[in-house]
């Protein structure tokens, strides 16, 4: 058997507890204190292991998906076979063209990235393009705080007392604003993360009373998000600059995002569409007025990806971090984030290999 050929492809649930200095959030209606997503452990005959991520709501169902669809189309395969994602997406796509077979598939994309990356011995920034930039500024990405000024301001503060120079909230309202431009004073930039809070007729009111604070953009401002032709109308009404792309049901939904200017900020997740496709709107982005600037709330090799992505792409962006307290913070002491900027490693691959304690599945429950 070629030494590239895969023998295994498996799914290592991580599930990360965080505390983020109040009350658990709400998701579906209960208290959510573990963020979620995916190892993918790729091995090939000579022994290589490389390492990939996926977007995983339920913990649960994921390895079962690899289980039963991923590594059986995988395994045997030549991890180099250019035909290899393609058919594979398209074996499975009457299984739904998003949610979580494809982001099964966006998973294994990356690991074949990696592997790629370390059998030519080269850090993955080389396989596209080369880097352009040896660190990356990090913004904190706050979680939601319900409009809690005292909280906001706290946690704020907290982030910027750390070395962090930019923020984003996940709130939806102009007093939440304000109350963190009262904690950072001018000139911070503050993304409005408001997670699809409005509908068309609303957005530009909403958006409005948000402009004395100075937004540097406004996120996901729209339901449902898919509808691009609101988007753009709303793009070209409110005069803030705007960011989609985290609830992209698939690639070509970001890339017609592009190609129509609808938005000034394409936010494509690798751990739901793939590092392929995420490279492939960044550099469809080159030379346009829309800036790729990939949405980053995971920790695993997903967020090297993105680093590797950034680093290589035209646009200088900022790494997205969701600001919170983990229970382990991967590649804490391998790729470390030291005062709002992250170095680009330089070993082969993603530039680390998720720690022991994660690949042997301690945070899978």
């Amino acid at each position: 058997m070629p030494a590239n050929t895969i023998v295994s492809v498996t799914c290592i649930p991580l599930r990360l507890p965080f505390h983020h200095w109040s009350p658990s959030p709400l998701f579906a209606g209960r208290p959510r204190d573990k963020l979620d997503s995916a190892l993918v452990r790729v091995q090939t005959e000579d022994g290589t292991v490389a390492w990939g991520e996926s977007y995983c709501v339920e913990p649960r169902a994921l390895p079962a998906i690899f289980e039963t669809l991923i590594a059986p189309l995988a395994c045997g395969r030549d991890a180099d076979d250019d035909t290899l994602l393609p058919g594979m997406q398209r074996t499975l796509h009457n299984l739904g063209r998003s949610g979580p077979v494809v982001h099964a598939l966006a998973g294994l994309d990356i690991a074949l990235w990696d592997l790629r990356a370390k059998r030519a011995g080269v850090p993955l920034y080389e396989l596209l393009g080369g880097k352009r930039r040896e660190r990356v500024r990090v913004y904190a990405s706050l979680l939601q705080y319900y409009g809690n000024a005292e909280r906001l301001d706290a946690v704020t503060t907290r982030a910027l007392n750390e070395g962090y120079t930019e923020i984003k909230l996940h709130e939806r309202t102009a007093d939440a604003l304000a109350a963190v431009r009262r904690s950072t004073g001018p000139g911070v930039p503050i993304m409005v993360d408001t997670n699809c809070a409005w509908l068309p007729g609303e957005a530009e009111a909403a958006i409005e009373a948000m402009r004395p604070h100075d937004p540097f953009w406004i996120e996901e401002p729209l339901w449902p998000p898919e509808d691009d032709r609101a988007l753009a109308r709303l793009k070209d009404a409110c005069g803030i600059p705007l960011a989609v792309g985290e609830n992209a049901a698939s690639a070509t939904d970001l890339e017609r995002v592009v190609d129509t200017e609808a938005a000034q900020y394409v936010q494509p997740s690798v751990i739901k569409l793939g590092l392929t496709a995420a490279w492939r709107i960044a550099q469809k982005c080159a030379d346009t007025r829309v800036v790729c600037a990939p949405q980053v709330a995971f920790f695993g090799p997903g967020y090297l990806a993105s680093l590797h992505l950034i680093a290589a792409q035209q646009a200088e962006v900022s790494l997205e971090r969701l600001y919170v307290e983990l229970a382990h913070v991967p590649y804490g002491r391998s790729v470390p984030i030291q005062d709002g900027w992250v170095d680009v490693p330089d070993a082969p691959g993603l530039g680390a290999d998720p720690e022991a304690e994660l690949a042997e599945g301690r945070y899978s429950s």
